[in-house]
């Protein structure tokens, strides 16, 4: 196997059960009974800025002068991952990670839910809102993983542990996207957005993934700010 692998696939698999930052990120938003999604807005752009973050962590991408550039096109195995890449790769000129978080936002979420049903970690279940509209819902079916990222998170975030990348990419997009609470609902919450600032913003072993995280994150936080500031001048 080892001589059959592709490159980079070995960090992909560092995840809890193979699961990609998108979703992790879900799981993490989906009430574990109902199946419906906490602060979906915020969620979404947070997949999507995931999907860049995962590609620089596979060693696929890169960032040169503020823009998302392709290192490497070959495919990592994961749906979504490898549409996304190739979404960037085939673009004529590159763009700013804001740019493509707005547009691989729609595959992103998408992808990330069927990832979660493939690997049988939620189902999918169409429900009637209001009697009119159809609206699907993913309750839990394995709840196992979401534990094991939670446990992630709570070691590195509210115990001090050193987190690896992936952990710490995670709570870099958690914290770009304002979603603290959505991480720790029952924790200190100046305490748990100062842990994750300093984690996020920490030294990282690899320069070129660092660059990739903290543009996904400058991006997203500024692109969540407008998502907030819309939706309460709209309600």
């Amino acid at each position: 196997m080892a001589g059959n692998e592709t490159p980079g696939m070995d960090t992909l698999m560092e995840s809890p059960m193979e699961t990609t930052l998108g979703e992790q990120l879900l799981l993490l938003s989906l009430d574990d009974e109902s199946g419906t999604e906490k602060d979906s807005a915020k969620v979404s752009w947070a997949i999507a800025a995931a999907s860049l973050v995962e590609l620089a962590l596979a060693g696929r991408i890169d960032m040169t002068d503020d823009e998302v550039t392709v290192v490497d096109p070959a495919p990592l195995g994961e749906p979504a991952l490898d549409a996304a890449l190739a979404d960037i790769a085939c673009r004529d000129k590159p763009g700013k990670a804001k740019d493509w978080i707005h547009r691989l936002q729609k595959g992103a979420v998408a992808g990330a839910s069927k990832g979660l049903i493939d690997k049988r970690l939620v189902r999918k279940e169409k429900k009637k809102v209001l009697g009119l509209f159809s609206v699907h819902r993913y309750p839990e079916a394995n709840g196992s993983v979401e534990a094991e990222v939670r446990q992630h998170l709570d070691a590195v975030v509210l115990r001090g542990g050193t987190p690896d990348e992936r952990t710490a990419s995670l709570v870099a997009l958690l914290h770009g996207a304002k979603l603290h609470r959505l991480a720790f609902p029952d924790a200190d919450t100046r305490k748990v957005e100062t842990n994750m600032a300093s984690i996020s913003h920490g030294q990282w072993p690899a320069t070129a993934i660092r660059h990739v995280v903290k543009a996904a994150e400058d991006a997203l936080a500024a692109i969540v700010a407008v998502t907030v500031v819309t939706t309460v001048i709209g309600s």
